[in-house]
């Protein structure tokens, strides 16, 4: 089974400060649970709403501290929304634990890494209704590494309103990601080296999608 992937240019970007980590050998039972405070570059639990995150309102989305949370509601179809750490990094994994709370299933979260601007970098993608995949956005350009015809189906993706536990480990020109512990995808690029890290939320054709972050991680690989 497979999901394409909307075309066309990206036409909004947030830029964000916060703090993430490295994640060392795998996710295990939450992405909490493999910390070492050695390996950890950037962490954020979202329970501080002065930890740099710069807060979003608008009638198209809202990006906000909530809870202990980043929750993103994304009100305008055919737009990805991304908050970013504002660091450099060149090898690093990626964690969070991403929640869909409410709107469509059709949607897409997740991960970001070596953040040019915003019409190129990586992001690793999951939707709620099961699709998920590495996507590479180039000139504006959204293509899919992954799979050649769009999103693939996981079983390993928890569907509805959910929880996930997302990694992406983006270690010299090999992309992997995770989901829920279990190795989804993995290619081969190189075209990006370095960049920034982040989180995206986005909506399909229906808008009011609402997505909650918690526990990001930058660590070494």
């Amino acid at each position: 089974m497979l999901k394409v992937l909307r075309n066309g240019l990206i036409l909004i970007g947030i830029f964000i400060s916060l703090s993430g980590c490295n994640l060392i050998k795998q996710i295990e039972s939450s992405a909490l649970a493999a910390k070492d405070a050695g390996s950890i570059l950037l962490y954020d639990d979202f329970s501080d709403s002065a930890s740099g995150w710069r807060q979003w309102s608008s009638p198209e989305a809202v990006i906000h501290y909530q809870n202990g949370v980043l929750a993103f509601l994304i009100n305008q179809p055919n737009y990805d929304y991304w908050s970013l750490a504002g660091k450099n990094f060149t090898d690093v994994t990626l964690a969070v634990e991403a929640e869909f709370i409410n709107g469509p299933t059709d949607n897409d979260f997740g991960l970001i890494c070596r953040f040019q601007d915003e019409y190129n970098f990586y992001a690793f993608l999951i939707s709620s209704d099961g699709y998920g995949g590495i996507v590479k956005v180039k000139d504006g350009l959204y293509q899919v590494l992954s799979s050649p015809n769009g999103l693939e189906f996981g079983k390993m993706i928890t569907q509805g309103y959910a929880r996930n536990q997302l990694r992406a480990d983006c270690v010299g020109s090999r992309l992997t990601l995770f989901v829920n512990q279990q190795k989804f995808a993995e290619v081969e690029d190189a075209d990006f080296s370095m960049g920034d890290v982040g989180l995206l939320a986005g909506a399909y054709q229906t808008a009011g999608v609402e997505v909650h972050f918690d526990n990001f991680y930058v660590i070494k690989p």
